[in-house]
């Protein structure tokens, strides 16, 4: 689990090797010549703020280091700034900073067999240091492969759209933040084990594979066509039942049943027609 550490500034700690590093300048110096102890010193003293320095280290803003202490995980150092450890420990760089991932286009079958192609984009960021670092081997490629899994997953959990599923209640091309929330909660179960946390992901690419493209684009089409001519039909009916009781209603007319029949029949030719209706002049009856 991750411990938060908060060291001892490194200010206090540069300026103790700065002094020892001017101190055995001053003794090797001094005693080069005729004083061997003054050469020990300085020596010492040398070695001493090197010692001293390896223990400073500088934070950049969201960024972190892990500290172990041979081989055993001590804390995890989040603030910015020069800070001073155990020179023994060592130290681990972690950016905590958030990262896009874009995902590559995946081609894979939808809950109904079709290949489609879908991409993501993912927006993450390391939340818990030590899973990151230790639980899982390189936390970066473990993002991208669970992702990769993830959306396929998605991709076979539901249609691309209800052509084939009357009764699907989501399809991919529909569903919008819905289908992008299921993602997130299913990179979120994924990645929990890693200490990664999503802070977004979106679908950046949907469409049918290649080889398909064509037909489904055609039936598309068919269907909103049957769509549209429903809507036509009903009208028409609608302004044919609407004309026939205001003719009744208001004596315009007495129609008998083959009057009626032609008239309906003209209409709904008229209304119905892809082309506009031209008109013909019947100098004769219906009869003759």
């Amino acid at each position: 689990m991750e411990k938060v550490l908060k060291p001892m500034s490194g200010y206090l700690a540069l300026v103790i090797c700065l002094i020892l590093f001017v101190a055995a300048i001053y003794l090797f110096i001094t005693g080069v010549d005729n004083n061997i102890t003054f050469v020990i010193i300085s020596v010492l003293c040398f070695l001493v703020s090197c010692f001293f320095l390896k223990g400073l280290m500088i934070i950049q803003p969201n960024h972190s280091r892990v500290l172990n202490f041979f081989g055993k995980y001590v804390g995890t150092v989040k603030e910015n700034g020069m800070f001073f450890i155990n020179p023994l420990y060592s130290s681990q760089r972690m950016s905590l900073r958030s990262e896009n991932l874009q995902g590559q286009t995946l081609k894979v079958n939808d809950k109904m067999g079709n290949p489609i192609e879908i991409a993501v984009v993912i927006v993450w960021k390391v939340g818990d240091t030590y899973k990151a670092a230790f639980d899982v081997e390189r936390y970066s490629d473990f993002v991208k492969m669970q992702s990769e899994a993830a959306v396929r997953h998605l991709a076979m959990s539901f249609p691309y759209d209800n052509l084939e599923d009357d009764h699907a209640p989501i399809t991919l091309r529909e569903g919008g933040d819905k289908i992008n929330s299921i993602l997130e909660q299913e990179l979120t179960d994924r990645l929990s084990k890693a200490g990664i946390v999503i802070q977004e992901a979106r679908i950046s690419h949907l469409a049918y594979a290649s080889e398909i493209a064509g037909a489904m684009l055609q039936r598309q089409q068919a269907t909103a066509i049957v769509a549209a001519r429903t809507k036509i039909v009903e009208g028409a009916v609608g302004m044919v039942d609407l004309a026939l009781k205001k003719l009744s209603e208001e004596n315009i007319v007495e129609l008998d049943d083959e009057r009626k029949a032609a008239m309906v029949s003209n209409l709904m030719v008229v209304l119905c027609g892809e082309k506009a209706a031209t008109p013909i002049l019947n100098a004769g009856t219906l009869y003759n």
